[in-house]
């Protein structure tokens, strides 16, 4: 969670100070830039298993944001590279996070071999 919320906080002082762009209203840009990592928001501070699984899929639009900048941007390669330091932490804990409360709360997938057994029993084959 301490690596998503610095993403937030990174991603606003970025686009909002640090380097603005120069032709577009710089808190446009920056509120544009964290509506997406304001939907998972609510669910990671209440502690939610599936939220962080899925909040993945947001932190990859910032992940590739920062690898391309990296690669074309030499002015904010710096900057790209702390980005992509904070979704990629946040990204292996909430996949861990996810994996721990899921099998805490008892929500892990069952097993292949499990479920045809199962099948078999309730279908008497």
């Amino acid at each position: 969670m301490g690596a998503y919320l610095s993403l937030i906080v990174w991603v606003a002082l970025w686009h909002a100070f640090i380097s603005p762009h120069p032709h577009i209203n710089p808190y446009g840009v920056t509120i544009a830039w964290l509506i997406p990592l304001l939907f998972p928001l609510k669910g990671i501070l209440q502690g939610k298993p599936y939220t962080h699984a899925w909040a993945n899929f947001v932190l990859m639009f910032y992940f590739l944001h920062a690898l391309t900048l990296l690669w074309v941007d030499e002015g904010e390669r710096l900057l790209a590279l702390v980005e992509l330091l904070l979704t990629s932490i946040s990204f292996v804990a909430n996949i861990y996070y996810a994996k721990r409360k899921g099998k805490e709360l008892g929500l892990g997938l069952k097993k292949l071999s499990q479920v045809e057994k199962e099948e078999k029993a309730r279908f008497g084959q």
